[in-house]
Order: C-alpha cells, then sequence, then structure tokens
C-alpha cells in the first residue's frame, strides 16, 4: 500500500469509496511480494499487484467491491492456453484481499499516512477468513493500537505479533484460534508493516558513493554519507543522500542508529578511517558491513583489526571485496555490483546466471508466514 498511499489518502480525503486490492500470501513464481496493493475509483487504478498477469480480473472485483461494501479474498494461479484467460502465466499463486476503503470503513487511513510519512512504524492486522468479520482491522503501533479484530484476547495476542513483525519490517499472514489461541489456525490475519525504511550508512566521500547512495535510494534505504573532510562532504556533491554528515565515520557511527536492517558501506581506502571504522561497524547488529579494496588491501585490514582486538567471529561478518564479481570497473558499476549482494543476501538468491538455471526463479520467501 506504501506504493499508492498518497492517491489513496487524496480518494479518502474527498470522501470517495473505493477498491483497495493487495497481495497477501504468494506461492511458488508470482511477481509481486505481499503487500503489494492496487486501488481503483471509477476508471482510475494506481498501483500493481501481478505486474500485468491479473490486472484487468483485479480491476473489475475492485470495482465490485467499491460497490457492494463486501470484502473477497480471491486466489489467482496458472493460466490455461487460452491467452484471453484470467491467470499467472509465471507458474505462481497469489492471494489478494480486496476490501472497500473510505472515511467510514478505514478511519485511521490518515493517521496511517501520517506515520508513514513521519518514518513511525505502523502496521495494519486485517481478518481474511475464519471465525469473526471478515475485514475487521486493528491498527498497531509501537505504543498504541486502534480498532478491533474480535475477542479481546485476539486483540493482545495479535499487537504482541505485530509489534515484533513490525521490529524486522516483516509482512505476511499469521494464523490464530478464535480468542488468539497461537496453537490453533482456524482464523488467517494478513499483518500489513509500515516500517521505516532501513538505513544504508554510506562512509567515504568518493565518486564510488555517490554511485552508492544514488543505487540505495533507489532500493529505498535512506541513505547517509559520511566523511571527515568538509571539502567532499556535501550535499550538492551527493544530492540524493537524505543525509550529509561531516564526522570522522567511526565517531558517527558510535552514536548512529543501527539495527539488523542497516547496511554499512566502508568507502574510505584509508586505514586511518577504516579501520577504526570497521572496529565499531562488525561490533553493531547492523545486517551488512561491507568495505571496498582490493584483496591485498582487504588482508591488511583483517591483520589491523585482528590487533584492534576483534575476533575471528566478528571479522567473518565483513563483505570484503565488497560487492559480487560482475567485473564492475566504473563507480556506477561497482554500485549495481553491491546492490547485488545486498539483494542476494536478503532472498537467497545464488548470484548465477538465471539462463543456466533450472526450477523456479522465485524461491519461497514471499509465500504465507514470510
Amino acid at each position: 500500500m506504501r506504493d499508492v498511499l498518497s492517491q489513496i489518502v487524496r480518494w479518502w480525503e474527498a470522501g470517495e469509496t473505493f477498491g483497495l486490492a493487495t497481495v497477501v500470501a504468494t506461492f511458488r513464481s508470482a511477481p509481486r511480494p505481499p503487500g503489494a496493493s492496487m486501488a481503483v475509483l471509477g476508471g482510475e487504478a494506481e498501483g500493481s499487484v501481478s505486474g500485468g498477469c491479473v490486472e484487468g480480473a483485479v480491476y473489475e472485483l475492485a470495482g465490485e467491491v467499491a460497490a457492494s461494501g463486501e470484502p473477497v479474498l480471491q486466489r489467482y494461479g496458472v493460466s490455461d492456453d487460452d491467452a484471453f484467460s484470467v491467470g499467472l502465466t509465471c507458474g505462481g499463486v497469489l492471494d489478494v484481499f480486496v476490501e472497500p476503503v473510505s472515511r467510514r470503513t478505514f478511519p485511521e487511513l490518515g493517521e496511517i499516512a501520517a506515520s508513514v510519512r513521519g518514518h513511525e512504524p505502523v502496521a495494519v492486522a486485517t481478518v481474511l477468513s475464519g471465525p469473526g468479520r471478515t475485514g475487521a482491522r486493528r491498527v498497531v503501533w509501537a505504543d498504541r493500537s486502534s480498532g478491533s479484530l474480535g475477542p479481546a484476547r485476539l486483540d493482545e495476542a495479535v499487537d504482541d505479533d505485530v509489534r515484533g513483525m513490525l521490529a524486522q519490517g516483516l509482512t505476511g499472514v499469521r494464523r490464530y484460534g478464535a480468542h488468539g489461541e497461537r496453537r490453533l489456525d482456524e482464523l488467517s490475519v494478513f499483518v500489513h508493516s509500515f516500517a521505516p525504511p532501513p538505513r544504508m550508512l554510506v562512509f567515504g566521500a568518493i565518486d564510488f558513493a555517490a554511485a552508492v547512495a544514488r543505487i540505495g535510494k533507489f532500493l529505498g534505504y535512506h541513505v547517509v554519507v559520511c566523511d571527515a573532510r568538509p571539502v567532499f562532504a556535501t550535499a550538492r556533491r551527493f544530492p540524493e543522500a537524505d543525509e550529509v554528515v561531516v564526522r570522522w565515520p567511526h565517531d558517527y557511527l558510535t552514536s548512529a542508529a543501527v539495527d539488523e536492517r542497516t547496511v554499512i558501506c566502508v568507502l574510505t581506502h584509508d586505514p586511518r578511517f577504516d579501520v577504526p571504522l570497521l572496529e565499531v561497524a562488525l561490533r553493531t547488529p547492523a545486517g551488512y558491513v561491507g568495505a571496498m579494496g582490493s584483496r591485498r588491501t582487504h588482508a591488511d585490514r583483517l591483520e589491523r583489526l585482528r590487533e584492534a582486538g576483534l575476533t575471528e567471529a566478528e571479522l567473518a561478518r565483513l563483505r570484503s571485496p565488497i560487492g559480487l564479481d560482475l567485473g564492475a570497473r566504473t563507480p556506477e558499476e561497482t554500485a549495481v555490483s553491491i546492490a547485488a549482494e545486498l539483494i542476494q543476501l536478503r532472498w537467497g538468491g545464488t548470484g548465477r546466471p538465471l539462463t543456466g538455471g533450472s526450477g523456479r526463479i522465485h524461491g519461497d520467501g514471499h509465500g504465507e508466514d514470510a
């Protein structure tokens, strides 16, 4: 819903009733992940749920749901040999939940949009099927909740689980008993997390950093560029960065907010900067720590870090030389190789050409409970 949020808030503020279709689960090689949404009002459509495969059918269904006021959970599978049949030619399966949205049916939408704009974590839990009211919704923040899915015990169980998912930026289906029993699975609840963008911390104000900042922003990161040299660390040189910080890198990182979703790219190319910086970085919970340099530079850096007291387990977290082996030469090509490694680590890809492989292109990472 994040991709269509600006448009649907405008419709919502204008008092319109529209259909909102959201992918809630995928299986095999479905083209869009859970959370992908398409909103339909009259002859307008915003967003996408399948990259084109079933958009027409979902458009029609969303219009019907907006008119009837009744939510629908619809499964779309593989299309047959008829070129005009509805289905996914990629061989995947996706479940789409379509609901009517208006100021009456979704009074919290304005507050959710404000939280997303302000980078305040918020999640929406919606009943898909089972006992109770389909479409019942509960909005959960770190410190409060709004709405109800049914019995108080169910709300309490969902609140606990949703806050855990929100902390990890997870979206997916959770199952409960009618009163929140986690050992049962009669009630399906879709949790749509709107966590703040993960942070990419780029150290070293060089041309490679500018390219990495651009691709990091493209991938959805909140990008910070840091360097101790004010003549190089300027907003003019890094227009895509959300922040440009002039401080010694290790000093900045010591006080920076770092979690398991944070990416740290060390491009300083100078032991005065990168050794004390990596000494701090490898002891943070960051999900990725990469450093640029040749294999000789990497070997020298490891020795310096060992002398600084880092353990072998800590050193094993370092991705250096940084990026996948794409034969990159230019700053832009190097940035692509770094982005490729981040994507590979996130989804568990092999990094090999798809042409020479077999089986599914996408694994099960987009399925239920993912």
